[in-house]
Formats: C-alpha cells, sequence, structure tokens
C-alpha cells in the first residue's frame, strides 16, 4: 500500500534498542492510584459534558508531576518507567467508542440502562426485548433509585468484569504474536509507531533540570486550555450547582442553526462547534485526510437540499433540529452510501496488501539465494519475550471462553457463527490489517462484518447485539509492541501493569460513576453532549437492532442496494484516479470519516488543518510542526482537565451536601 508523502516523515524516526529495562515499580503504582482517584472523575466529567475525554492530558500530567517529585527527591524517572505510566494513563481514563465515556465498564453499564428504556428504543418496539443479563428491568429499584448497589445489577457486572479480564488475555496473546510476525519475521517498518515512542522520549527531557522547548510549548497550550476551558467547561458546570439550566456564553457541545436554515437547506444541518480544541486538532491530523472530512461534511449543503427536492430524503420534516434531521437522512441515503464507500476502500484496501506481498515475495528470492528454514527468528535477549505457544494458549483459551459464554447466553443462535469468528475471521483479518498498519500505518477492515453476520444468520432476538461474541481486530496491538520495543522496554513491565491496573480501575470506575449518577440524571441538561448525542446513538443503534427485531425490520428497509452499489462504484474509481495521478490516499479515508460527522465538528477542524498547510508548516517545517503541535494539543488538554477536575470536585461537594438529611 503506498503511503502519502505527508506521512513520510513519520518512518523510521527511531532504531530498535539493543538494550531493555523494567518500566514496573512502586512510582507505577503510584501512579495509578493518581490516575484513578483524580485524573479519572474529570475525564468522566467532560465526556459528559463535551464529548472530550482528558487524552493526552492525562499522561502529561502524571508524567509533569511524577517528574517534578522526582527532582526534589534528588532522582529521576527512567524512560522505561515514563512509558509505562504513559501506557496507564492512555488506558486508564481514556475514553472508549464514539460516545466519549471514559471511566470504564460501569460508564457503559449507565448508557446501556438508558438506551434499554429510551425513547428510541421504545420507538422502533426493541426495548422489551433486551435481556435481563444486560441491564435491569424498568421497574427495578436499582434503576429508579439508580444505584449499582443492588442484586438487578450482579449478572451484567459480574459478566463485564469476567470478559474484561478474559479480553486481556486474548489481546495479549495474539497481539503479541501478531507482532512477532509482522515485526520480527517480516521486518515491517510500522511507520506511525515512532510517534509514540518518540513522545515518550520526549517526555524523558521533562526529568531533566533544564527547561526545553517542549516545556515552554506545553505551558503555553496548558494556560490557554485553562482560560478557554473557564468560559467553555466552568461557568456551565459551576452555575449548573446552583441553577436548574447552567449558563452556556458558548453553546455546548455546538451552536444548531438547522432549524433557522430549512427554508433555503431543506433537510441540511446546520450550524457551529465553537470549541477552541477542536481548532486544535485540526493542525494535528493529516491536512489531506481533514480535506476529505471538510468534502464529505460540506458537501451536503449542496447533496442534502437536491436529493431532498428530488424526493430521496423522504424521512426529513422540517422542525427537525440538527440530531434528528442527520439520522433521518442516515436513514433515507448515507447509511447506505457510507457502507457501499467502506466497502470499495476495504475491497481496494486487499487488493493493494496481495500486491504488496507479492513484490515483497519477489524482492526477498531476489535477494537471497537461500532459503531460512526458521519460521521465526529468535527474539532479542532481555525483551521480555514469552513462548509464542503461550501467547496462543492465552488466546485459544479467551476465544473458547467466548464461544462457551455466548452459546449459554443465546443458545439458539447458531453456535457455529461464534467459532467462526473466534478461530478463523478474527485471525485473519488482524494479521492482515497488521500488515497494512506495518506497511502504511493505517487501519483496515471488513465494515458492518458483525452487523451483516447478525443479519444473515437468520436470528431472531435483540439479545444478540449485546452478547460478548470473540470478534475482534488485534492489528494496532502489533502496533503497540512495536512502541513497547522502540521504548527499551521489558514486555513483562506490560504484563505487571495491567494485573495492578484491572482492579484498581474496577473499583474506580464503580465508585465514581455511582456517584455522579446517583446525584444526577445521565444524561440530562447537566451535560449536554449526553444530552444531544447519547439520543442520536440510541437512534442509530435502534435501527441497526431492528435488523433482527420480531416484527418490522426498519434497518432492510433503509438499506438501499441501488445507493450502495453507486457508492461503490464512485469510491472504487476515485481511489483508482488518486493512485493514478499519485494524489493523497488519506484524503479518502478523511472522506469516509467525514461522512459521520455533523458538519458544524468538521468546519473548526479545517480552519486549524489550513492555518497549519499554509502558514505554520512553511515557517517551521513539516515534521517540526508536528512535533509543535503534538505538544501543544497535549497542554491544551491539560488545561481544559484541569478545569474539569475542578469542576467536578465542586459539583460533588456541593450534591454530597444537599443530598445530606440534615
Amino acid at each position: 500500500m503506498r503511503l502519502d508523502p505527508e506521512l513520510q516523515i513519520y518512518r523510521d524516526l527511531m532504531e530498535r534498542p539493543t538494550e531493555f529495562e523494567d518500566g514496573f515499580d512502586i512510582k507505577t503504582i503510584i501512579g495509578m492510584l493518581f490516575l484513578a482517584f483524580c485524573i479519572l472523575p474529570g475525564s468522566i466529567y467532560l465526556g459528559l459534558v463535551m464529548g472530550a475525554d482528558l487524552g493526552s492530558a492525562a499522561e502529561w500530567t502524571t508524567i509533569i508531576l511524577f517528574a517534578e517529585l522526582a527532582r526534589r527527591s534528588f532522582t529521576k524517572l527512567s524512560r522505561q518507567e515514563i512509558y509505562i505510566l504513559y501506557y496507564v494513563a492512555s488506558h486508564l481514563v481514556r475514553a472508549n467508542g464514539s460516545l466519549s465515556i471514559a471511566g470504564g465498564y460501569f460508564g457503559w453499564m449507565i448508557y446501556n440502562q438508558y438506551f434499554a428504556y429510551s425513547q428510541a428504543a421504545k420507538g422502533f418496539g426493541i426495548s422489551g426485548q433486551i435481556p435481563r443479563w444486560v441491564v435491569p428491568p424498568e421497574d427495578s429499584m436499582a434503576l429508579i433509585q439508580r444505584t449499582f448497589l443492588h442484586r438487578d445489577w450482579l449478572v451484567p457486572i459480574l459478566l463485564a468484569v469476567s470478559t474484561s479480564f478474559v479480553e486481556r488475555l486474548s489481546w495479549y496473546g495474539f497481539g503479541y504474536t501478531l507482532f512477532r510476525v509482522t515485526s520480527d519475521k517480516e521486518n515491517l517498518p510500522f511507520p506511525m509507531a515512532p510517534i509514540a515512542a518518540q513522545g515518550v522520549t520526549a517526555l524523558a527531557e521533562i526529568t531533566s533540570k533544564s527547561e526545553t522547548w517542549r516545556w515552554k510549548l506545553f505551558s503555553v497550550g496548558a494556560m490557554v486550555g485553562v482560560a478557554f476551558g473557564v468560559v467553555y467547561v466552568g461557568i456551565p458546570a459551576v452555575s449548573g450547582v446552583f441553577l436548574s439550566k447552567p449558563i452556556q456564553l458558548i453553546p455546548i457541545p455546538f451552536l444548531d442553526l438547522t432549524q433557522k436554515t430549512e427554508a433555503f437547506l431543506p433537510a441540511t444541518a446546520t450550524g457551529i462547534t465553537l470549541n477552541l480544541g477542536s481548532v486544535i486538532v485540526g493542525t494535528v491530523i493529516p491536512f489531506w485526510a481533514v480535506v476529505g472530512s471538510f468534502a464529505a461534511a460540506a458537501g451536503t449543503f449542496v447533496l442534502n437540499p437536491t436529493l431532498y427536492k428530488a424526493g430521496m430524503l423522504t424521512t426529513w420534516r422540517y422542525g427537525m433540529d440538527a440530531i434528528q434531521t442527520n439520522f433521518a437522512n442516515s436513514v433515507d441515503f448515507y447509511l447506505s452510501w457510507g457502507l457501499g464507500i467502506a466497502l470499495a476502500v476495504a475491497l481496494v484496501s486487499f487488493v493493494d496488501i496481495g500486491i504488496d506481498a507479492v513484490r515483497e515475495s519477489r524482492a526477498r528470492r531476489s535477494t537471497s539465494s537461500v532459503k531460512s528454514t526458521v519460521w521465526m527468528p529468535p527474539p532479542p535477549p532481555g525483551r521480555g519475550d514469552i513462548p509464542i505457544a503461550v501467547a496462543l494458549g492465552l488466546w485459544a483459551f479467551a476465544a473458547t471462553f467466548y464461544i462457551i459464554l455466548c452459546r449459554i447466553l443465546i443458545p439458539n443462535f447458531p453456535w457455529a457463527y461464534f467459532v467462526f469468528f473466534g478461530f478463523i475471521w478474527t485471525p485473519m483479518q488482524s494479521y492482515v490489517s497488521a500488515r497494512v498498519r506495518g506497511i502504511a500505518g493505517q487501519y483496515i477492515g471488513i465494515p458492518f462484518e458483525r452487523e451483516a453476520a447478525f443479519i444473515l444468520s437468520g436470528y431472531k432476538g435483540v439479545d444478540i447485539w449485546f452478547a460478548p461474541i470473540p470478534l475482534n481486530n488485534y492489528a494496532g496491538l502489533a502496533e503497540q509492541f512495536r512502541v513497547v520495543e522502540l521504548t527499551g522496554t521489558k514486555f513483562t513491565s506490560i504484563i505487571k501493569a495491567e494485573l495492578c491496573m484491572f482492579p484498581i480501575i474496577l473499583f474506580a470506575s464503580f465508585f465514581y460513576w455511582q456517584f455522579l449518577w446517583k446525584i444526577a440524571e445521565i444524561p440530562s441538561v447537566q451535560y449536554p453532549y449526553a444530552q444531544k448525542f447519547w439520543q442520536l446513538q440510541a437512534l442509530n443503534q435502534s435501527l441497526w437492532y431492528t435488523a433482527t427485531a420480531e416484527g418490522n425490520s426498519y434497518l432492510l428497509k433503509a438499506l438501499k442496494p441501488s445507493i450502495i452499489g453507486t457508492a461503490f462504484g464512485s469510491a472504487v474509481v476515485a481511489y483508482w484516479l488518486f493512485s493514478l495521478f499519485r494524489l493523497p490516499i488519506t484524503a479518502i479515508f478523511g472522506f469516509i470519516r467525514g461522512l459521520g460527522y455533523l458538519p458544524m465538528s468538521i468546519l473548526p477542524e479545517i480552519i486549524g488543518a489550513g492555518a497549519a498547510q499554509f502558514y505554520l508548516i512553511p515557517r517551521f517545517g513539516a515534521r517540526q510542526w508536528k512535533l509543535y503541535a503534538t505538544v501543544l494539543m497535549a497542554g491544551f488538554s491539560c488545561g481544559m482537565g484541569l478545569i474539569g477536575m475542578a469542576c467536578v470536585a465542586i459539583a460533588m461537594i456541593q450534591r454530597s451536601v444537599t443530598q445530606l438529611p440534615f
């Protein structure tokens, strides 16, 4: 697969180390506790209010704090210790999924109980078909009193905890195996891996006594984040403590203008996101990826009115807001259009992989006259490797566990699908995707594979959508092990960190989600992002679930073969033309990303991308600006995160006091 020139600067930034050290020690354990009980609540709160987790702010804040403590204790943090802190921070507080739900298992339980009895689920007729091993019944005291401390939550909690633990065994075992095959055996470059490794190396500079440009730039970003956070997050959060409706000087999550423009832009979601963070994100993302997203989103201003006048957008009605308009148009057109484009990109990507494999095989045969009889080269000494047989055993145990569990939970579903997903499809697509990551640094997968399998099985029931089926793509884990290697960290450090982190995140997730849910309903006006986007997620989710629900299948009616075929053909031709004229392929991937975005979310990103491409990069250079932008974004996120943590602390204290019976 061709690597765009814009991404060439990321290739071969670091060489493999020859010595490895253990990064797990008492400092890491203290760091986990700090993250779980000080940083995590702020990340949860920001996700509910503005749809953004603390992201890199958690990593920077933790490492800066511990670096300063180390300096004052006349010691320093090694690069390996910094990486494990970085690893823990990125796994503890980052949001999971499109809803920016941080905080682990219990956050998704909060969403599931909302979805199960939402107006969307009831309107599509699937609310009563959701099993009790997902959420308690609607009249349960567990939901009325908003508490996890009830026996009706016992089975859902046990399922979440057990599957999460087994999943760790699965990803470590198969992710490590993929790394050995693609990195050690095939020696693929993994062009994006040095970015994270370079970031950790840069963080190690903080432990020195001299200030670097990174620290200065980080401080500037942090102050900007604090100033903006006070207005964007602080005022609404503090005012919401004392008022029934929070004061929003800047609309959260966006300013909706759909109803004001519907007269001349029918069936078109309009508005603008006024989040400064989105502008900074645009300076970090590859330029042509943002251009592709902007083209997809901006095209709706022409395409949607045209389709509406042609009678193709029949679900939309005057008076709908942006969220309702987006869903209505998805049902009529964009679901099918996006599916066709995604299938086309998957196809041409697999074709590219085949071509690359043939070329690589020919090159190796031409440069080596002696065939190697060793199927896997020995690992470097001291790297902390485990036998591949053990790694595959962990993965096989996890896959078997999921198959048996799904068989118990959904006895009427064809069990052959579970076996196929676990032992055939998951390893096959993971390997293919890992090769793409190793060659071009891009993700690839078959779109809607899970959904298609459920529909084609002929099974009737909503419960299958909540089952922990053994369908995964572990390609990213091969790249992650490459990052661990580049930082000179022993692989056993990751095992120790995971074993220690699991109970900590379990308790912290329970504690903070229980507390926030108890003091205020989620979602509500106190959490603007959740109130807006959880509704959209519930509508989209309900539409898909009707494909196997008893009664009418709204999804099958929404899928239009003619639109899918047109989109598929158009994308294949576009991909071929881009390759022929050596145009940036990242624009096509960005276009797919833009199909799922509201137009107002892309506008700030294109502003930031334009400023970077036409002013900042010519002034500083492409590679140097990418380093600057990453640090600036981290500082901004840190500043916003500090405000978020302060706000959640104020809210917790005030609500705790007001709920006391005296």
